[in-house]
């Protein structure tokens, strides 16, 4: 066996292990050589999130040997939000850690690349559509498009709504000013009678304080109190028990990196980069869960009051929802492919969400 295959053979070893431990892992390779450095812009702009992405950033270059480096940068710090796509295309970034959703104007199969209204729920689900049903491979296909490489999904948790007034019903979203990340879930809430607007987590704070807002979704309890949300707001709108958020039960960011900073990765590199950006996902995701758990107890007593929507409510967002799924899948007939496998999924044994009395007349256009 030659060096080069055992040098090989040892970093691909080190690159299961070291995705599958903590953050602390020791280094996987020992190669000297040049260190490649990519500059990474996440959409979190402070809290646990943006903690935790730090904090991983800066394993990569020990756990590759000092092969490669990932510098954190946290929202706004390079880019705005909403530039993250063109920044990372044209080279300005390296790579990107944005929330998914984000791109739905310009893909509109992107609002299937993450939870949307009354769709897939739990995290386990998406998985199956990434890693068993072929959504990654789409997801790649059509970032591969615009120049991009996909690495792979991260998730977060579920998305909660904060508001000046409590909401104890979807009625009592009529009139409101919103903020919601657009694409579907902003059309749902539309036709609820919300007045919603588009920004980015970084602006939210300052739109409730000036009352530009009344009422905004953004991620889950523990980012949101450290983003001050209790301050402005005195009510938080969940689902029912089990069911934390109606519209978007699974927030979903990704890892994508540009076309010319990936191909100039050696094909071991690739891999360990996939590799631990899955690991990665278990990891935010569980600590920022384990967070939320303290958050709620400090959400109580600053006064913050938690309402939750009826069954009721469920059935009248599924009513609106249903039909804004097909509208959006028949946008392109790539939104359609990924959708019908989703809608497959959803009917099938295993969920169950989806009954043929409740698609009756839809069609989709593949």
């Amino acid at each position: 066996m030659t060096k080069d295959l055992r040098t090989r053979r040892a970093f691909l070893k080190g690159s299961a292990l070291a995705g599958a431990a903590t953050l602390a892992a020791p280094a996987i390779a020992t190669a000297a050589g040049e260190t490649t450095t990519w500059k990474v812009q996440t959409s979190w702009p402070g809290g646990l999130g943006l903690q935790v992405f730090k904090d991983w950033c800066g394993s990569i270059k020990e756990k590759t040997g000092g092969q490669l480096e990932f510098i954190p940068f946290g929202a706004k710090d390079v880019v705005g939000d909403f530039q993250l796509f063109d920044a990372v295309k044209n080279g300005v970034l390296q790579a990107m850690n944005p929330f998914t959703l984000y791109w739905a104007g310009r893909m509109p199969a992107a609002v299937f690349l993450s939870s949307y209204p009354m769709g897939l729920r739990n995290p386990h689900e998406w998985d199956v559509f990434y890693y068993g049903l072929g959504g990654l491979e789409i997801a790649r296909e059509l970032f591969a498009r615009e120049g991009l490489y996909y690495v792979g999904p991260i998730h977060h948790g579920p998305n909660i709504i904060h508001s000046k007034v409590p909401i104890r019903s979807v009625d009592d979203f009529r009139g409101r000013k919103m903020r919601l990340p657009g694409g579907m879930v902003a059309e749902v809430f539309q036709e609820l009678g919300a007045k919603t607007t588009l920004l980015p987590g970084s602006e939210i704070f300052p739109a409730l304080e000036k009352g530009t807002i009344d009422v905004a979704d953004f991620v889950g309890p523990a980012i949101n109190y450290a983003l001050g949300f209790h301050q402005v707001t005195k009510y938080i709108s969940m689902g029912p028990p089990g069911f934390m958020s109606l519209y978007q039960p699974v927030d979903l960011m990704d890892l994508t990196v540009g076309m010319d900073a990936w191909n100039a990765l050696a094909p071991e590199m690739k891999q360990f980069v996939e590799m631990e950006t899955k690991a990665y996902s278990v990891h935010h995701h569980a600590a920022i869960q384990k967070a939320d758990q303290e958050a709620w107890v400090k959400f109580e007593e600053a006064g913050t009051e938690v309402t939750r929507l009826s069954q009721d409510d469920v059935e009248a967002v599924t009513e609106v929802a249903v039909p804004r799924w097909f509208a959006w899948a028949n946008k392109d007939k790539d939104a359609a492919r990924v959708f019908q496998i989703q809608l497959e999924y959803m009917k099938s044994g295993s969920l169950g969400y989806v009954t043929d009395d409740m698609i009756d007349g839809q069609e989709l256009k593949l």
